[in-house]
């Protein structure tokens, strides 16, 4: 065990103590998953909310030294439910949220939540591109699953993927190329594809008059998430470079998947079902943001982009100064989020939507496994307690450790729970934050040498208003914030995305001391407004109210 937690946290063997917290070593949810599918594979039923609850190595020995003895012959795993995957099976969570959000007349909906990304190279062949995908396609079930008008699914045995559309641009001088470029990236990015027919992926090809090539890929979130996605590149790069290659079998599908799920998870959803509803009344609400117009009146929504990239080094210093106060990577990059969503949200206490990889390891080929494992969990974030910043993010980190324990009442069962419990008025949750980090560089060596360096690149989901990311990539981490800026006043998400870059920049500073409050973040022109509509000193007359209507 002590070489396996090592291993997830890419030190040395032998290195973890017996009383080392594991949280200030680094040990995240993605990592704690790792360890349970490996604990997994060598029969020892331990599962996630159990491992969460304890801190230490040896917390988790003498759990699991009286489930699995030295000498004791390793259990036969439980049996899978296995259904016929030609048949429509029920959507997932999240994917019936995903489902439900893109229909027309929901607030901020009308359009598809999915993954557009450019890979800029040269020299992409086009009929090695085509063969690929096509072999693609056959292999993962869910790139061929349709979505049917009564909110179920199924995988169909062939795709309607029309085949390779290629994009050739050589003739044009190189100013209306890039133009060309410009308006397919502002197509391509906001499509909403017809999953009713099956349409859930493509790949479409530019031939650039310098020779390069800029590979366009679009992929709906109802059948896949982002470690789906990474899985389906390097396979496609495997696939381009060697049409030829034979991949390792998938022995599970994942409507069987599912069914698995679900029946495992009957008693440990009563108990976390319990759990939440007994939160119920003292959750908050959303971030309570300034507003340009009401989100009723947006269908059909453009998302803008703003990003910036942390370099290894800068990750590094992070990580380190993270772990002498106590905290993970991820929570550090989310309290200062919620930090700076207190200074503009009108309520200090909110709830934020992470979405969290819940891949369960009922089967050794779930790890190759195409399709949407995604949780939601509804965070709590309290920025009201006058506190220092590690303060607050240590509190960030006990609220998600102990909520994270309960996966098996998802944050869509909540939110339900929630509207009934406030009379039918829908509760929404359309800020997100997603970490990434710990499932390694999005994209392979291979993925790059085959298509290019990964470009422009975007998400989309509906009834989203914000949705912030943290991924790895470039041997750095890319922040990443998607907004729907019609919802917000001119400016506004810039000038908060502006503040996280001060806070990121305050952390990195070695002579920063977490353990006081933060530098100010809002700008002066803000401070300025707030104090002259706060400035309501007046004259006081002392007489009642009616002294004047009787006079």
């Amino acid at each position: 065990m002590r070489d396996d937690i090592a291993a997830v946290l890419g030190e040395p063997p032998g290195t973890v103590a017996d009383d080392a917290d594991l949280l200030q070593l680094g040990l995240d949810s993605i990592g704690v998953m790792r360890l349970v599918a490996r604990w997994h594979q060598r029969g020892v039923p331990v599962s996630f909310a159990e491992l969460v609850e304890g801190r230490t190595l040896d917390d988790w020995w003498r759990m699991v030294a009286e489930r699995a003895p030295a000498d004791a012959v390793v259990p036969d795993a439980p049996p899978l439910t296995v259904v016929d995957a030609d048949e429509p099976f029920d959507l997932a969570a999240m994917q019936h949220a995903y489902w439900v959000g893109r229909g027309d007349g929901q607030a901020l909906g009308g359009v598809g939540a999915h993954f557009y990304n450019e890979f800029d190279g040269s020299g992409v062949d086009p009929d090695r591109l085509d063969t690929a995908v096509r072999a693609l396609l056959r292999r993962h079930g869910m790139l061929r699953a349709r979505f049917d008008d009564d909110g179920r699914q199924r995988i169909l045995p062939t795709s309607p993927w029309p085949g390779l559309t290629v994009h050739d641009l050589r003739a044009l001088d190189h100013a209306q190329a890039e133009r060309t470029l410009l308006d397919l990236r502002d197509r391509l990015s906001h499509r909403r594809l017809d999953v009713a027919r099956g349409e859930v992926f493509d790949v479409q090809l530019s031939l650039l008059p310098d020779g390069g090539t800029r590979c366009h890929v679009h992929i709906e979130m109802l059948v896949a998430d982002a470690h789906s996605f990474r899985i389906l590149m390097s396979e496609l790069a495997r696939l381009y470079q060697d049409p030829d290659a034979e991949l390792p079998p998938i022995g599970l599908d994942y409507p069987s998947y599912l069914a698995t799920l679900r029946r495992r998870r009957v008693g440990e959803r009563d108990a976390d079902q319990a759990y939440w509803q007994a939160r119920l009344p003292e959750l908050p609400g959303p971030p309570e943001l300034p507003l340009a117009v009401d989100p009723q009146q947006v269908s059909g929504q453009r998302v803008v982009r703003h990003h910036h990239w942390v370099a290894a080094e800068q990750v590094e210093r992070l990580t380190r100064r993270a772990r002498t106060y106590g905290l993970t990577l991820p929570v550090l990059f989310l309290a200062a989020f919620g930090h700076v969503l207190g200074r503009w949200s009108s309520a200090g206490r909110f709830l934020l939507n992470l979405p969290l990889y819940d891949r369960q390891p009922v089967h050794p080929d779930v790890a190759h496994l195409v399709g949407d494992f995604t949780n939601l969990l509804l965070l709590e974030v309290d920025t009201t307690a006058e506190c220092d910043f590690a303060a607050f993010a240590r509190t960030v980190q006990e609220r998600l450790r102990a909520d994270a324990a309960h996966p098996g009442y998802t944050g869509v069962d909540v939110l339900r729970d929630l509207t009934r419990l406030r009379g039918g008025t829908p509760v929404g949750a359309p800020v997100v934050f997603t970490s990434a980090l710990s499932l390694g560089e999005l994209f392979d060596g291979e993925v790059r040498e085959s298509f290019g360096a990964p470009g422009w690149t975007m998400s989309q989901t509906p009834q989203v208003w914000l949705d912030v990311q943290v991924t790895e990539r470039e041997h750095g981490l890319f922040v990443n914030w998607d907004c729907v800026e019609e919802l917000f006043p001119a400016g506004l998400v810039g000038e908060m995305f502006d503040a996280y870059l001060r806070i990121l920049d305050w952390l990195l500073d070695d002579d920063a001391d977490w353990a006081a409050y933060p530098p100010e973040l809002l700008p002066e022109r803000t401070r300025q407004v707030r104090a002259a509509a706060n400035d309501t000193a007046r004259p006081i007359r002392r007489r009642r109210l009616h002294d004047d209507v009787f006079a």
